[in-house]
Protein backbone atom coordinates (compact mmCIF):
# COMPACT_ATOMS: atom_id res chain seq x y z
CA UNK A 1 0.00 0.00 0.00
CA UNK A 2 1.38 3.38 -1.03
CA UNK A 3 2.01 5.76 1.85
CA UNK A 4 -0.03 9.00 1.49
CA UNK A 5 1.81 12.24 0.88
CA UNK A 6 2.41 14.37 3.97
CA UNK A 7 0.95 17.39 2.18
CA UNK A 8 -0.95 17.78 -1.07
CA UNK A 9 -2.22 21.05 -2.52
CA UNK A 10 -4.59 20.61 -5.44
CA UNK A 11 -5.22 23.54 -7.81
CA UNK A 12 -5.20 26.24 -5.12
CA UNK A 13 -6.40 29.68 -6.22
CA UNK A 14 -6.33 32.77 -4.00
CA UNK A 15 -7.19 36.38 -4.80
CA UNK A 16 -6.59 39.50 -2.72
CA UNK A 17 -8.83 41.99 -4.46
CA UNK A 18 -7.58 42.16 -8.04
CA UNK A 19 -4.31 40.45 -7.15
CA UNK A 20 -4.32 36.77 -8.16
CA UNK A 21 -1.78 35.63 -5.55
CA UNK A 22 -1.99 31.85 -6.18
CA UNK A 23 -2.81 30.43 -9.59
CA UNK A 24 -3.90 26.77 -9.65
CA UNK A 25 -1.04 25.77 -7.35
CA UNK A 26 -0.54 22.02 -7.01
CA UNK A 27 2.32 20.37 -5.16
CA UNK A 28 3.09 17.26 -3.14
CA UNK A 29 5.45 16.75 -0.22
CA UNK A 30 6.61 13.22 0.59
CA UNK A 31 6.52 12.14 4.24
CA UNK A 32 9.85 12.10 6.06
CA UNK A 33 11.56 14.51 3.64
CA UNK A 34 12.78 18.10 3.69
CA UNK A 35 11.03 19.95 0.86
CA UNK A 36 12.06 23.41 -0.33
CA UNK A 37 9.78 26.09 -1.78
CA UNK A 38 11.55 28.94 -3.56
CA UNK A 39 10.47 31.91 -5.63
CA UNK A 40 10.72 35.66 -5.94
CA UNK A 41 9.21 37.98 -3.35
CA UNK A 42 5.48 38.02 -3.98
CA UNK A 43 5.56 34.69 -5.85
CA UNK A 44 2.91 33.25 -3.51
CA UNK A 45 5.11 30.95 -1.38
CA UNK A 46 4.03 32.20 2.04
CA UNK A 47 0.44 32.64 0.89
CA UNK A 48 0.09 29.04 -0.23
CA UNK A 49 1.71 27.73 2.96
CA UNK A 50 -0.58 29.92 5.08
CA UNK A 51 -3.44 28.25 3.22
CA UNK A 52 -1.98 24.84 4.11
CA UNK A 53 -1.78 25.95 7.76
CA UNK A 54 -5.34 27.27 7.77
CA UNK A 55 -4.53 30.96 8.31
CA UNK A 56 -6.01 31.72 4.90
CA UNK A 57 -8.94 30.11 3.10
CA UNK A 58 -8.42 29.24 -0.58
CA UNK A 59 -10.89 30.61 -3.10
CA UNK A 60 -10.62 27.36 -4.99
CA UNK A 61 -8.84 24.02 -4.56
CA UNK A 62 -8.19 21.67 -1.66
CA UNK A 63 -5.59 20.80 0.95
CA UNK A 64 -4.83 17.24 2.08
CA UNK A 65 -2.59 16.26 4.98
CA UNK A 66 -1.49 12.64 5.30
CA UNK A 67 -4.32 11.61 2.97
CA UNK A 68 -7.10 13.49 4.79
CA UNK A 69 -8.98 16.45 3.33
CA UNK A 70 -8.79 19.64 5.43
CA UNK A 71 -12.21 21.10 4.85
CA UNK A 72 -12.15 23.99 7.31
CA UNK A 73 -9.57 26.77 7.16
CA UNK A 74 -8.21 27.37 10.64
CA UNK A 75 -4.86 26.75 12.34
CA UNK A 76 -6.70 24.63 14.93
CA UNK A 77 -7.80 22.20 12.20
CA UNK A 78 -4.30 22.14 10.71
CA UNK A 79 -2.72 21.45 14.11
CA UNK A 80 -5.21 18.64 14.69
CA UNK A 81 -4.15 17.18 11.33
CA UNK A 82 -0.48 17.26 12.38
CA UNK A 83 0.64 20.50 10.69
CA UNK A 84 2.72 23.12 12.51
CA UNK A 85 4.13 26.38 11.18
CA UNK A 86 6.97 28.67 12.28
CA UNK A 87 6.46 32.11 10.80
CA UNK A 88 9.22 34.46 9.64
CA UNK A 89 8.25 36.88 12.44
CA UNK A 90 7.94 34.84 15.62
CA UNK A 91 4.60 34.63 17.48
CA UNK A 92 6.01 34.91 21.00
CA UNK A 93 5.40 37.07 24.09
CA UNK A 94 8.78 38.45 25.17
CA UNK A 95 7.83 39.00 28.83
CA UNK A 96 6.73 35.38 29.36
CA UNK A 97 9.04 32.43 29.94
CA UNK A 98 9.66 29.75 27.34
CA UNK A 99 7.39 27.36 29.22
CA UNK A 100 4.60 29.95 29.48
CA UNK A 101 4.84 30.76 25.77
CA UNK A 102 4.51 27.11 24.83
CA UNK A 103 1.61 26.70 27.25
CA UNK A 104 -0.40 29.57 25.70
CA UNK A 105 -3.39 28.04 23.97
CA UNK A 106 -2.70 24.63 25.55
CA UNK A 107 -3.05 25.43 29.25
CA UNK A 108 -4.15 21.94 30.26
CA UNK A 109 -7.45 22.78 31.91
CA UNK A 110 -8.36 24.52 35.15
CA UNK A 111 -5.42 23.06 37.08
CA UNK A 112 -2.67 25.13 35.41
CA UNK A 113 0.13 23.75 37.59
CA UNK A 114 -0.68 20.15 36.67
CA UNK A 115 -0.80 21.05 32.98
CA UNK A 116 2.49 22.92 33.30
CA UNK A 117 4.21 19.92 34.90
CA UNK A 118 3.06 17.63 32.10
CA UNK A 119 4.15 20.18 29.53
CA UNK A 120 7.60 20.56 31.10
CA UNK A 121 8.15 16.80 30.96
CA UNK A 122 7.05 16.68 27.31
CA UNK A 123 9.35 19.59 26.38
CA UNK A 124 12.33 18.03 28.14
CA UNK A 125 11.76 14.84 26.15
CA UNK A 126 11.53 16.75 22.86
CA UNK A 127 14.68 18.70 23.71
CA UNK A 128 16.60 15.46 24.18
CA UNK A 129 15.17 13.82 21.07
CA UNK A 130 15.72 16.70 18.64
CA UNK A 131 18.63 18.70 20.12
CA UNK A 132 16.34 21.66 20.83
CA UNK A 133 17.95 22.75 24.08
CA UNK A 134 16.50 26.00 25.44
CA UNK A 135 16.12 27.26 29.06
CA UNK A 136 12.45 26.70 29.84
CA UNK A 137 12.23 29.23 32.68
CA UNK A 138 14.00 32.14 30.94
CA UNK A 139 11.98 35.04 29.54
CA UNK A 140 11.78 34.76 25.76
CA UNK A 141 12.82 38.40 25.42
CA UNK A 142 16.20 37.54 26.97
CA UNK A 143 16.98 34.83 24.42
CA UNK A 144 19.05 35.08 21.25
CA UNK A 145 17.14 34.82 17.98
CA UNK A 146 18.25 31.24 17.34
CA UNK A 147 16.88 30.11 20.70
CA UNK A 148 13.56 31.89 20.09
CA UNK A 149 13.23 29.94 16.88
CA UNK A 150 13.69 26.70 18.80
CA UNK A 151 10.84 27.78 21.08
CA UNK A 152 8.57 28.11 18.04
CA UNK A 153 9.56 24.63 16.85
CA UNK A 154 8.95 23.19 20.32
CA UNK A 155 5.51 24.82 20.34
CA UNK A 156 4.63 22.99 17.13
CA UNK A 157 6.11 19.63 18.15
CA UNK A 158 4.50 19.54 21.57
CA UNK A 159 1.13 19.95 19.84
CA UNK A 160 1.82 16.84 17.77
CA UNK A 161 3.16 18.29 14.52
CA UNK A 162 4.31 15.65 12.04
CA UNK A 163 4.70 18.24 9.26
CA UNK A 164 6.56 21.46 10.06
CA UNK A 165 6.34 24.49 7.74
CA UNK A 166 9.19 26.99 8.15
CA UNK A 167 8.94 30.44 6.55
CA UNK A 168 12.40 31.95 5.88
CA UNK A 169 13.85 30.19 8.95
CA UNK A 170 17.46 31.37 8.53
CA UNK A 171 16.74 35.01 7.66
CA UNK A 172 17.70 36.22 11.15
CA UNK A 173 20.26 33.57 12.12
CA UNK A 174 24.04 33.86 12.29
CA UNK A 175 26.11 31.33 10.28
CA UNK A 176 26.79 29.33 13.45
CA UNK A 177 23.11 29.29 14.41
CA UNK A 178 22.20 28.27 10.86
CA UNK A 179 24.58 25.29 10.92
CA UNK A 180 23.10 24.04 14.20
CA UNK A 181 19.57 24.67 12.93
CA UNK A 182 20.22 22.48 9.89
CA UNK A 183 21.38 19.70 12.21
CA UNK A 184 18.03 20.01 14.00
CA UNK A 185 16.09 19.79 10.73
CA UNK A 186 18.04 16.71 9.61
CA UNK A 187 17.33 15.15 13.00
CA UNK A 188 13.61 15.86 12.59
CA UNK A 189 13.53 14.26 9.14
CA UNK A 190 15.61 11.34 10.38
CA UNK A 191 12.95 10.61 12.98
CA UNK A 192 10.13 10.62 10.43
CA UNK A 193 9.00 14.25 10.61
CA UNK A 194 8.36 16.17 7.39
CA UNK A 195 9.76 19.67 6.87
CA UNK A 196 8.66 22.26 4.31
CA UNK A 197 11.13 25.14 4.10
CA UNK A 198 10.41 28.44 2.34
CA UNK A 199 13.70 30.18 1.60
CA UNK A 200 15.39 32.68 -0.69
CA UNK A 201 18.82 31.20 0.04
CA UNK A 202 19.36 28.79 -2.81
CA UNK A 203 22.66 27.48 -1.48
CA UNK A 204 20.88 26.37 1.69
CA UNK A 205 18.09 24.75 -0.33
CA UNK A 206 20.64 22.78 -2.37
CA UNK A 207 22.55 21.61 0.72
CA UNK A 208 19.55 20.68 2.85
CA UNK A 209 16.48 19.58 0.91
CA UNK A 210 15.42 16.40 -0.87
CA UNK A 211 13.11 18.10 -3.38
CA UNK A 212 12.22 21.67 -4.33
CA UNK A 213 9.21 23.43 -5.83
CA UNK A 214 9.76 26.71 -7.69
CA UNK A 215 7.05 29.39 -7.86
CA UNK A 216 6.84 32.51 -10.01
CA UNK A 217 4.05 35.10 -10.07
CA UNK A 218 1.68 32.88 -8.10
CA UNK A 219 2.17 29.67 -10.09
CA UNK A 220 4.36 26.58 -9.84
CA UNK A 221 6.90 26.76 -12.69
CA UNK A 222 9.14 23.84 -11.81
CA UNK A 223 9.72 20.87 -9.53
CA UNK A 224 13.11 19.28 -9.06
CA UNK A 225 14.81 16.56 -7.10
CA UNK A 226 17.49 18.57 -5.37
CA UNK A 227 20.26 16.16 -6.35
CA UNK A 228 19.41 16.84 -10.01
CA UNK A 229 19.51 20.66 -9.96
CA UNK A 230 21.81 23.53 -8.99
CA UNK A 231 21.66 27.19 -7.94
CA UNK A 232 21.80 28.51 -11.53
CA UNK A 233 18.90 26.31 -12.63
CA UNK A 234 16.71 27.31 -9.67
CA UNK A 235 17.55 31.01 -10.08
CA UNK A 236 16.60 30.89 -13.77
CA UNK A 237 13.26 29.22 -12.94
CA UNK A 238 12.53 31.73 -10.17
CA UNK A 239 13.22 34.86 -12.21
CA UNK A 240 12.48 33.62 -15.72
CA UNK A 241 15.95 34.54 -17.00
CA UNK A 242 19.60 33.86 -16.13
CA UNK A 243 20.61 35.69 -12.95
CA UNK A 244 23.99 37.26 -12.30
CA UNK A 245 24.85 35.95 -8.85
CA UNK A 246 27.68 38.45 -8.30
CA UNK A 247 27.24 42.04 -9.40
CA UNK A 248 29.88 43.64 -11.61
CA UNK A 249 31.65 46.26 -9.52
CA UNK A 250 34.23 48.46 -11.20
CA UNK A 251 37.00 49.84 -8.96
CA UNK A 252 35.88 52.58 -6.60
CA UNK A 253 37.03 56.16 -7.12
CA UNK A 254 36.77 57.59 -3.61
CA UNK A 255 36.44 61.32 -3.08
CA UNK A 256 36.44 63.43 0.05
CA UNK A 257 35.39 62.03 3.42
CA UNK A 258 31.62 62.26 3.97
CA UNK A 259 31.16 60.43 7.29
CA UNK A 260 33.75 60.82 10.05
CA UNK A 261 33.29 58.95 13.32
CA UNK A 262 35.75 59.59 16.14
CA UNK A 263 35.99 57.87 19.52
CA UNK A 264 32.37 56.70 19.48
CA UNK A 265 31.25 54.96 22.64
CA UNK A 266 27.77 53.51 23.19
CA UNK A 267 26.49 51.87 26.38
CA UNK A 268 23.33 50.07 27.42
CA UNK A 269 20.92 51.28 30.12
CA UNK A 270 23.19 49.85 32.83
CA UNK A 271 26.29 51.56 31.46
CA UNK A 272 27.79 48.41 29.94
CA UNK A 273 29.76 49.11 26.73
CA UNK A 274 28.18 48.13 23.44
CA UNK A 275 30.49 50.13 21.14
CA UNK A 276 33.93 51.10 22.46
CA UNK A 277 36.15 53.86 21.05
CA UNK A 278 35.25 53.27 17.39
CA UNK A 279 36.73 55.62 14.78
CA UNK A 280 36.48 55.38 10.98
CA UNK A 281 35.41 57.33 7.92
CA UNK A 282 33.40 56.72 4.73
CA UNK A 283 34.33 58.63 1.61
CA UNK A 284 32.25 59.77 -1.33
CA UNK A 285 32.17 57.12 -4.03
CA UNK A 286 32.87 54.09 -1.82
CA UNK A 287 30.99 51.36 -0.02
CA UNK A 288 32.29 50.51 3.43
CA UNK A 289 31.03 47.20 4.83
CA UNK A 290 30.80 46.35 8.52
CA UNK A 291 31.15 42.64 9.29
CA UNK A 292 30.89 40.76 12.56
CA UNK A 293 29.05 38.04 14.41
CA UNK A 294 25.65 39.26 15.59
CA UNK A 295 25.80 40.98 18.97
CA UNK A 296 29.25 42.55 18.58
CA UNK A 297 28.13 46.16 18.27
CA UNK A 298 27.37 46.51 14.56
CA UNK A 299 23.63 47.02 15.06
CA UNK A 300 24.18 49.54 17.87
CA UNK A 301 26.71 51.40 15.72
CA UNK A 302 24.22 51.73 12.87
CA UNK A 303 21.37 52.77 15.18
CA UNK A 304 23.57 55.44 16.78
CA UNK A 305 24.64 56.91 13.44
CA UNK A 306 20.96 56.99 12.37
CA UNK A 307 19.94 58.90 15.50
CA UNK A 308 17.98 56.02 17.03
CA UNK A 309 20.29 55.41 19.99
CA UNK A 310 22.17 57.69 22.41
CA UNK A 311 25.94 57.64 22.55
CA UNK A 312 28.04 58.21 25.64
CA UNK A 313 31.05 59.83 23.96
CA UNK A 314 32.60 60.66 20.61
CA UNK A 315 31.82 62.83 17.60
CA UNK A 316 30.03 62.25 14.32
CA UNK A 317 30.51 64.57 11.36
CA UNK A 318 28.79 64.51 7.96
CA UNK A 319 30.39 66.42 5.08
CA UNK A 320 32.66 68.22 7.53
CA UNK A 321 29.90 69.35 9.87
CA UNK A 322 29.92 67.92 13.39
CA UNK A 323 26.31 66.94 14.13
CA UNK A 324 26.76 66.24 17.82
CA UNK A 325 29.42 66.02 20.49
CA UNK A 326 29.47 64.12 23.73
CA UNK A 327 26.42 62.22 24.98
CA UNK A 328 22.99 62.27 23.32
CA UNK A 329 21.24 61.06 20.20
CA UNK A 330 22.09 62.57 16.84
CA UNK A 331 19.23 64.90 15.82
CA UNK A 332 17.05 63.28 13.16
CA UNK A 333 16.19 66.58 11.46
CA UNK A 334 19.87 67.51 11.18
CA UNK A 335 20.67 64.07 9.72
CA UNK A 336 17.99 64.47 7.06
CA UNK A 337 19.17 68.02 6.29
CA UNK A 338 22.72 66.70 5.87
CA UNK A 339 21.51 64.16 3.29
CA UNK A 340 21.67 61.06 5.49
CA UNK A 341 19.27 58.24 4.58
CA UNK A 342 18.75 55.10 6.66
CA UNK A 343 17.50 51.63 5.73
CA UNK A 344 17.18 49.87 9.11
CA UNK A 345 17.98 46.25 9.87
CA UNK A 346 14.41 45.56 11.00
CA UNK A 347 12.15 46.94 8.30
CA UNK A 348 8.91 46.08 10.10
CA UNK A 349 9.67 47.53 13.53
CA UNK A 350 11.73 50.55 12.45
CA UNK A 351 11.34 51.17 8.73
CA UNK A 352 7.59 50.88 8.23
CA UNK A 353 4.18 51.15 9.83
CA UNK A 354 2.58 47.93 8.67
CA UNK A 355 -0.97 49.21 9.22
CA UNK A 356 -0.31 52.16 6.88
CA UNK A 357 -0.89 51.87 3.16
CA UNK A 358 2.14 51.46 0.91
CA UNK A 359 1.68 55.08 -0.20
CA UNK A 360 1.80 56.31 3.40
CA UNK A 361 4.87 54.19 4.21
CA UNK A 362 6.55 55.53 1.06
CA UNK A 363 6.85 59.03 2.58
CA UNK A 364 7.66 58.20 6.23
CA UNK A 365 10.35 60.58 7.44
CA UNK A 366 9.75 62.86 4.47
CA UNK A 367 6.07 63.57 5.16
CA UNK A 368 6.74 67.25 5.98
CA UNK A 369 8.14 67.84 2.49
CA UNK A 370 6.08 70.68 0.92
CA UNK A 371 5.66 68.47 -2.16
CA UNK A 372 3.17 66.42 -0.13
CA UNK A 373 1.13 69.38 1.09
CA UNK A 374 1.65 72.30 3.45
CA UNK A 375 -1.37 71.92 5.75
CA UNK A 376 -3.26 68.83 4.62
CA UNK A 377 -1.63 65.80 3.04
CA UNK A 378 -1.84 65.85 -0.75
CA UNK A 379 -2.90 62.23 -1.26
CA UNK A 380 -2.59 62.48 -5.04
CA UNK A 381 1.06 63.56 -4.74
CA UNK A 382 1.76 60.84 -2.16
CA UNK A 383 0.16 58.17 -4.37
CA UNK A 384 2.07 59.39 -7.41
CA UNK A 385 5.36 59.10 -5.51
CA UNK A 386 4.49 55.58 -4.43
CA UNK A 387 3.55 54.57 -7.98
CA UNK A 388 6.93 55.87 -9.19
CA UNK A 389 8.72 53.80 -6.55
CA UNK A 390 6.64 50.73 -7.42
CA UNK A 391 7.56 51.01 -11.10
CA UNK A 392 11.24 51.79 -10.51
CA UNK A 393 11.81 49.06 -7.91
CA UNK A 394 9.37 46.45 -9.26
CA UNK A 395 7.35 46.30 -6.02
CA UNK A 396 4.62 43.65 -6.12
CA UNK A 397 1.68 43.82 -6.08
CA UNK A 398 1.59 47.34 -7.63
CA UNK A 399 -1.08 48.58 -5.21
CA UNK A 400 -0.36 51.88 -3.36
CA UNK A 401 -3.54 51.46 -1.26
CA UNK A 402 -2.63 47.97 0.00
CA UNK A 403 -1.61 47.78 3.68
CA UNK A 404 2.17 47.66 4.02
CA UNK A 405 1.90 44.56 6.20
CA UNK A 406 0.23 42.68 3.34
CA UNK A 407 3.35 42.87 1.15
CA UNK A 408 5.97 40.14 1.30
CA UNK A 409 9.11 40.88 3.31
CA UNK A 410 11.22 41.41 0.21
CA UNK A 411 8.75 43.86 -1.30
CA UNK A 412 8.60 45.72 2.02
CA UNK A 413 12.40 45.97 1.82
CA UNK A 414 12.24 47.37 -1.70
CA UNK A 415 9.66 49.94 -0.54
CA UNK A 416 11.99 51.17 2.23
CA UNK A 417 14.96 51.24 -0.15
CA UNK A 418 12.98 53.14 -2.79
CA UNK A 419 11.91 55.74 -0.22
CA UNK A 420 15.44 56.33 1.09
CA UNK A 421 17.13 56.35 -2.34
CA UNK A 422 14.36 58.47 -3.83
CA UNK A 423 15.72 61.57 -2.11
CA UNK A 424 19.26 61.22 -3.51
CA UNK A 425 21.12 60.94 -0.20
CA UNK A 426 24.71 62.05 0.28
CA UNK A 427 25.24 59.21 2.78
CA UNK A 428 23.28 55.96 2.94
CA UNK A 429 23.30 53.89 6.14
CA UNK A 430 21.90 50.44 5.39
CA UNK A 431 21.51 47.39 7.60
CA UNK A 432 21.02 43.85 6.27
CA UNK A 433 20.11 45.13 2.78
CA UNK A 434 18.89 41.79 1.41
CA UNK A 435 17.67 39.90 4.48
CA UNK A 436 14.66 37.82 3.43
CA UNK A 437 14.98 38.97 -0.19
CA UNK A 438 14.87 36.68 -3.25
CA UNK A 439 17.81 36.17 -5.57
CA UNK A 440 16.46 38.39 -8.34
CA UNK A 441 15.83 41.22 -5.88
CA UNK A 442 19.31 40.72 -4.37
CA UNK A 443 20.80 41.26 -7.82
CA UNK A 444 18.63 44.38 -8.26
CA UNK A 445 19.47 45.85 -4.82
CA UNK A 446 23.21 45.21 -5.22
CA UNK A 447 23.17 46.92 -8.63
CA UNK A 448 21.39 49.94 -7.16
CA UNK A 449 23.90 50.27 -4.33
CA UNK A 450 26.87 50.05 -6.70
CA UNK A 451 25.22 52.59 -9.02
CA UNK A 452 24.69 54.92 -6.05
CA UNK A 453 28.38 54.56 -5.17
CA UNK A 454 29.37 55.36 -8.75
CA UNK A 455 27.29 58.54 -8.54
CA UNK A 456 29.69 59.70 -5.81
CA UNK A 457 27.55 58.81 -2.79
CA UNK A 458 28.95 57.37 0.44
CA UNK A 459 27.47 54.07 1.66
CA UNK A 460 27.88 52.23 4.97
CA UNK A 461 26.57 48.64 4.86
CA UNK A 462 26.10 46.43 7.92
CA UNK A 463 25.43 42.79 7.01
CA UNK A 464 25.74 39.44 8.73
CA UNK A 465 26.14 37.83 5.28
CA UNK A 466 29.87 37.66 4.52
CA UNK A 467 29.19 36.90 0.86
CA UNK A 468 27.23 40.14 0.63
CA UNK A 469 29.99 42.15 2.33
CA UNK A 470 32.57 40.67 -0.04
CA UNK A 471 30.35 41.31 -3.08
CA UNK A 472 29.67 44.97 -2.26
CA UNK A 473 32.34 46.55 -0.08
CA UNK A 474 35.40 48.47 -1.23
CA UNK A 475 36.66 48.54 2.36
CA UNK A 476 35.64 46.26 5.23
CA UNK A 477 35.51 47.06 8.94
CA UNK A 478 35.33 44.04 11.25
CA UNK A 479 33.79 44.37 14.70
CA UNK A 480 34.33 42.05 17.66
CA UNK A 481 33.43 42.75 21.26
CA UNK A 482 32.16 46.23 20.38
CA UNK A 483 35.53 47.32 18.97
CA UNK A 484 37.06 47.52 15.53
CA UNK A 485 39.11 44.33 15.22
CA UNK A 486 40.50 45.30 11.83
CA UNK A 487 40.06 47.16 8.55
CA UNK A 488 40.75 45.54 5.19
CA UNK A 489 40.58 46.70 1.58
CA UNK A 490 38.25 44.39 -0.34
CA UNK A 491 41.03 42.90 -2.44
CA UNK A 492 42.78 41.61 0.71
CA UNK A 493 39.66 40.11 2.28
CA UNK A 494 38.46 36.52 2.20
CA UNK A 495 36.04 34.56 4.44
CA UNK A 496 38.83 32.92 6.46
CA UNK A 497 40.61 36.17 7.22
CA UNK A 498 37.36 37.95 8.08
CA UNK A 499 36.25 35.01 10.22
CA UNK A 500 39.41 35.20 12.32
CA UNK A 501 38.95 38.92 12.88
CA UNK A 502 35.26 38.40 13.73
CA UNK A 503 36.32 35.88 16.36
CA UNK A 504 38.81 38.38 17.83
CA UNK A 505 41.77 36.24 16.76
CA UNK A 506 44.96 38.16 15.97
CA UNK A 507 46.40 38.16 12.46
CA UNK A 508 49.93 39.34 11.60
CA UNK A 509 48.71 42.69 10.27
CA UNK A 510 45.95 43.13 12.88
CA UNK A 511 47.22 42.37 16.41
CA UNK A 512 44.47 41.35 18.79
CA UNK A 513 43.14 43.94 21.23
CA UNK A 514 41.18 41.40 23.26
Amino acid sequence: MTQPQALELRRIDKWFGANHACRAVSLSVAAGTIHGIVGENGAGKSTVMNIAYGRLRPDRGEVRAFGHLLAAASPRDAIAAGIGMVHQHFMLVDSLSVLENVQLGAEGGFRLARGRDRLRAALERLQRDFRLEVPLDRAVGDLAVGLRQRVEILKALVRGAELLILDEPTAVLTPGETAHFFEILRSLAGRGKTVVMISHKLGEIISLTDAVTVMRRGAVVGERRTAETDVDDLARLMVGRPVQLRVDRPPARPGPSILEVSGLRVTDHAGRPLVSDVSFNVRAGEIVGVAGVAGNGQSELLETLAGLRRHAAGTVAVAGRILDTGAGALPARALRAAGVAHVPEDRQKVGLVTAFTAAESAILGYHDDPAYGRVLLDTAAVTATCRRYIAEFDIRPPEPTLATGDFSGGNQQKLVLARELGHQPTLLLIGQPTRGVDIGAIEFIHRRLVALRDQGKAILVVSSDLDEILALADRILVMAGGRLAGTLPAEQADPDRLGRLMAGVATPDHPSTF
